[in-house]
């Protein structure tokens, strides 16, 4: 047995002749279809479009996208339907052994790795590979087009294609990414900052009180609250200067002066730079007409004095070139309130986030640059050919961390041959010509794609194991979302990570970086990531569940027919009808329903993350996804849902009322706000969600021309529709039904939550009906039932489909016919283990399409590096 547990079979053991594949399937399985299956899909009866009495030839019969469909059908319980005869349990294993063995050629004990496409990084991996190579924090989001996705991942090589655009932006990348971080000479003017948190304040001007305006008496301010009466003549706020990270916050509205001192070592000519942001704090949206002045000092010297008004959070820099003794020297900036106090509206300041020391300028007093040892260790060869072996040293370490895998002298050779003929020119550095030859790394195709060997061959093996640098990477782009560490590239050039493997998963899985895992397969399996940017009219919503009454309605009519009249033209019997419908119209002040905030929206985010890294870390059974008595809230979130008894803004576990609807990520905030229309819960998208990310049993596309759901009925009896009864109408129509009737019993089950994830026991002024039936004939009274059957009995959908998604993420490309078995053995491996996710997660990476590669890439990297630029 091989390490990882791949079981090496021989290729040509002695085995009997296959049957012919139609001799066996009218012996073996067509008496099990004509007794099961024929009444729908046989005899001349087509349902669906699908006959499985067809077939004449071996070529007809290994259709496989038919068969997967079957097999998929008849394990879930779909087929035959429920008010059918059902399959034994035996008979259904028997056509699904069937169906994998003849039509599929799988081979139990030698599962089929699949396709592999070369997978370039994408947005998210580019970003975290830089950052661990270089330690740069590159924006990819702002200098990168948006990845696609495919099977629901944005990590799918087939979809991760390159444009002529992207490969420029990439060229560009690397000459931005390089000239930020890697030093381009030896030496460079001194540089120190001296952050405004340092500055102390000195002395704090006095300016005769007055009495405050209204608006001024609402104002909160850091010391306190201005809630005196007006009796009392309270003083103006006079916010006290504040630190705010590195800097000093300066409020328009207070005199002051703050210092700090700063030691020059050496007398010469130097260059301060004054460092400003102007901020704000929303209090009232007007605006704030108060000014300030700023002067700036050095040593009692007035280098700097300008005039401040609101300017919407800008950064200024202010440059000044000074000849400066030896010793100690004084910085000060004073704030000087300019004309008369105007209500204090925004909270204006000007942040001083500090004062940077240029020099000296003389060269002898100049310094490496920061970084500098971490990519030229040791002081640079005089000679030509001691230039060439170090740059070779450098250039070659450098390319074999960001190719992640040794490279070839060749390569090397073609590298220092690059930065030869920028640092042989006269004017440029060595280390110029370094950067140049790393910019030529950043921007080559063995960076930006995944480069994957294979090893040689063993015998009795039918696929070859990718070599260990390519499963280095493979586990820390599935784990991390980033380049392997120095750890995986030791044990993999020692040959040694596969015997390491089961010690490596757990920690990887330890590491922090593992939190990447959990934001981007949740984010994308359930959808999560996608609450940032949902749409939702909180305002629409909010109505659907407090409709206007008819009295209301007439009220309000009342009130547009009186208010067109002019006054004095108004009778009596119009004055009093005025005021009767006033009271009857019922909206009057009616507070409108609060935005789904940026936080609100980011602790739902936070609460089915940490959710689901709780259920990995702990290793707690899968089916705690989908029902459990606990979830992650803060004092926000908890409000939204209705739960007392959370306070604080930190996310935190919470365990939940018995009685409690809450418990699993159906009835969380994220799944249930995606799901949703902007302006009302869509029971069609929670059920289609349901079926294609919890049971892995999507419906097909809806055929084309469908009328929408609100066009099945009139609009005056739209208005009085519940979404029940417009669905109900919708299905009436035979193209429709087959699918919704799968859909909608899911989707309505959750209709006691809105589309702002709340909960609601009403809407359009009726109750709200959640019980249904699943078309495999489970019944359900509310959604905690329907969690409960969704856990226990349609467990094995569950199953196969986390599975399903969580291979596709591993592997970066869409599973087909060929993964059916590795499939199966998972599945059967976590139910064995009672749904531990540690056990799903090493089945993957111990599995055949993990370890194994079927052929070479469908692109090479060899071709690729033509397009290096």
């Amino acid at each position: 047995m091989l390490a990882g547990g791949l079981v090496a079979m021989p290729l040509t053991a002695a085995t009997p002749a296959k049957e012919d594949v139609i001799a066996s399937f009218k012996r073996e399985i067509q008496p099990v279809l004509n007794e099961y299956c024929y009444d729908c899909h046989g005899n001349g009866v087509a349902k669906g479009g699908i006959t499985l009495d067809r077939f004449s030839t071996n070529s007809e019969l290994r259709d496989h996208e038919l068969w997967l469909r079957a097999l998929r059908n008849v394990r879930s319980g779909i087929m035959p339907p429920v008010d059918e005869a059902h399959l034994p349990p035996e008979q259904a294993e028997k056509l699904s052994r069937w169906i994998k063995r003849r039509i599929f050629d799988l081979d139990p004990a030698v599962p089929d790795p699949g396709r592999v496409t070369v997978r370039r990084l994408n947005r998210l991996e580019y970003r975290n590979t830089i950052r661990d190579l270089v330690g740069l924090d590159f924006d990819t989001k702002r200098e990168f087009p948006a990845d696609d996705s495919g099977h629901g991942f944005d990590n799918i090589g087939d979809v991760l294609t390159v444009s002529p655009m992207l490969l420029e932006k990439y060229l560009d990348a690397a000459q931005t990414i390089v000239s930020s971080v890697v030093p381009s000479g030896p030496a460079v003017v001194a540089e120190k900052n001296v952050p405004g948190r340092q500055f102390a304040v000195l002395e704090t001007k006095k300016i005769a009180d007055r009495v405050p305006t209204a608006a001024e008496l609402k104002m909160t301010v850091e010391s306190g609250s201005a809630s005196a009466t007006a009796d009392e003549k309270p003083k103006v706020a006079r916010p006290a200067p504040a630190v705010n990270g590195t800097g000093l916050d300066l409020s328009f509205y207070t005199p002051v002066v703050v210092t700090a001192k700063h030691r020059l070592d050496h007398a010469g000519d130097y260059q301060l730079v004054l460092e400003l942001r102007t901020t704000e704090r929303y209090v009232e949206d007007k605006f704030d007409y108060n000014q300030c002045r700023l002067v700036f000092r050095v040593d009692g010297e007035q280098l700097f004095a300008r005039e401040f008004s609101r300017d919407g959070g800008k950064s200024l820099t202010f440059p000044f070139d000074r000849r400066l003794a030896a010793g100690e020297h004084e910085f000060s900036c004073e704030i000087q309130p300019v004309g008369e106090d105007r209500p204090q509206i925004r909270q204006l300041r000007l942040r001083l986030n500090g004062v940077t020391v240029r020099g000296p300028m003389a060269k002898e007093y100049w310094v490496p640059p920061k970084d500098y040892a971490k990519f030229f260790p040791r002081a640079t060869p005089k000679d030509l050919a001691g230039q060439r072996a170090y740059a070779g040293e450098i250039l070659g370490k450098f390319a074999a961390r960001a190719f992640r895998r040794p490279v070839d002298d060749a390569t090397v050779a073609r590298l220092v041959s690059l930065a030869e003929k920028v640092f042989v020119e006269p004017g440029n550095t060595f280390e110029a010509g370094v950067s140049q030859a790393m910019v030529a790394v950043l921007a080559s195709p063995r960076f930006i794609f995944r480069e994957e060997g294979v090893e040689p061959l063993r015998a009795g093996q039918a696929h070859p194991l990718i070599d260990e640098y390519a499963l280095a990477s493979r586990l820390s782009y599935f784990f991390w979302s980033t380049m392997p560490d120095a750890e995986l590239l030791r044990l993999a050039q020692e040959h040694g990570l596969r015997a390491a493997l089961p010690a490596q998963i757990t920690r990887l899985m330890s590491d922090a970086r593992a939190g990447e895992l959990t934001k981007n397969f949740t984010g994308q399996w359930l959808q999560s990531r996608d609450i940032s940017t949902v749409v939702l009219d909180e305002n629409a919503i909010f109505q659907r569940e407090h409709p206007v009454t008819e009295a209301a309605q007439k009220a309000r009519a009342t009130l547009r027919r009186i208010i067109a009249i002019p006054e004095d033209k108004r009778t009596p019997e119009d004055v009093a009808a005025l005021a009767e419908a006033r009271k009857a119209r019922g909206d009057r002040g009616r507070p409108m329903v609060p935005p789904l905030s940026g936080s609100l929206r980011q602790a739902m985010q936070d609460e089915t993350e940490m959710f689901f890294a709780h259920i990995v870390r702990e290793d707690r059974p899968l089916t705690e996804l989908l029902d459990c008595d606990y979830t992650f809230l803060n004092e926000e979130l908890a409000k939204h849902y209705g739960i007392d008894g959370v306070s604080g803004r930190a996310m935190r576990k919470v365990t939940l009322a018995p009685d409690s609807p809450r418990g699993g990520v159906l009835t969380q905030g994220t799944v249930l706000a995606v799901t949703s229309n902007p302006t009302r819960t869509s029971p069609v998208k929670r059920g289609v969600f349901i079926l294609d990310s919890i049971l892995g049993t999507p419906t097909a596309p809806p055929p084309p021309n469908i009328p929408p759901l609100e066009d099945a009925v009139s609009p005056e009896k739209l208005r009085q529709m519940t979404l029940r009864e417009n669905l109900a109408a919708h299905a009436t129509n035979p193209l429709c039904f087959s699918c919704h009737s799968r859909m909608d019993p899911l989707g309505l089950a959750l209709e006691n939550f809105n589309a702002m994830g709340q909960w609601r026991t009403a809407e359009m002024n009726r109750p709200i009906e959640p019980a249904g039936k699943l078309i495999t004939g489970e019944t359900f009274a509310e959604v905690r039932e329907l969690k409960r059957i969704l856990a226990t009995s349609r467990r094995g959908d569950f199953y196969h489909c986390v599975s399903e998604k969580l291979l596709t993420y591993a592997l970066g490309r869409g599973l087909d016919y060929r993964d059916t078995e590795t499939l199966d053995q998972l599945v059967a491996k976590l139910e064995a283990s009672g749904g531990r996710p540690s056990v799903l997660i090493r089945a993957i990476v111990e599995s055949a399409p993990f370890q194994q590669r079927r052929r070479p890439p469908s692109v090479s990297t060899a071709s690729l590096d033509s397009l290096t630029p």
